[in-house]
């Protein structure tokens, strides 16, 4: 079911901000332009939407905001590992591998995620910190979605714009 919601919720956050004539309002949560990092947002958003629906009925389950954590963070480092990898080795990316990175990093976390759950062992000290990490990853998007730095990542390669200013 994550995975379901996490790709059609990521599918919807790519057009939105088009789709809404460009409104500043939506920009943090919705694609901007075409970057890596842009890409990232719609994995996170939808990720961590979902995380909270689960936790109303994981409440009780040790670990799970640990394994959130990690499951995230594992898919916001497959997304610019598996595209820069592949342009590295091919030098070109068509539309379509773009999209399936999104999804193929989507399966692999949520595949990591339910195992990590039903093994149990999460060793997490502190279920707290992880939320806590989690609100200053949200934080960081925000933030570089209207001050992004000028790196790779962060790079429209369409347009060579860096974030919402262009």
């Amino acid at each position: 079911m994550g995975f379901a919601v996490t790709s059609l919720g990521g599918t919807l956050l790519h057009f939105l901000y088009e789709w809404l004539g460009e409104a500043t309002w939506i920009a943090p949560f919705s694609g901007v332009n075409e970057s890596t990092f842009e890409h990232m947002k719609l994995l996170f958003w939808p990720m961590v939407l979902y995380a909270i629906f689960e936790s109303f009925f994981f409440r009780g389950l040790a670990g799970f905001w640990c394994v959130k954590l990690k499951g995230i963070l594992l898919g916001l480092v497959l997304i610019p590992v598996i595209f820069y990898t592949y342009n590295g080795v091919i030098g070109r990316s068509p539309d379509w591998i773009n999209i399936a990175i999104f999804f193929i990093s989507a399966a692999i976390v949520y595949i990591y995620e339910t195992r990590q759950l039903q093994k149990g062992t999460s060793s997490c000290k502190n279920p707290k910190l992880a939320i806590g990490v989690l609100l200053v990853i949200a934080v960081l998007f925000v933030v570089f979605t209207f001050k992004t730095p000028e790196i790779g990542i962060f790079k429209d390669p369409l347009t060579g714009a860096y974030g919402i200013s262009g």
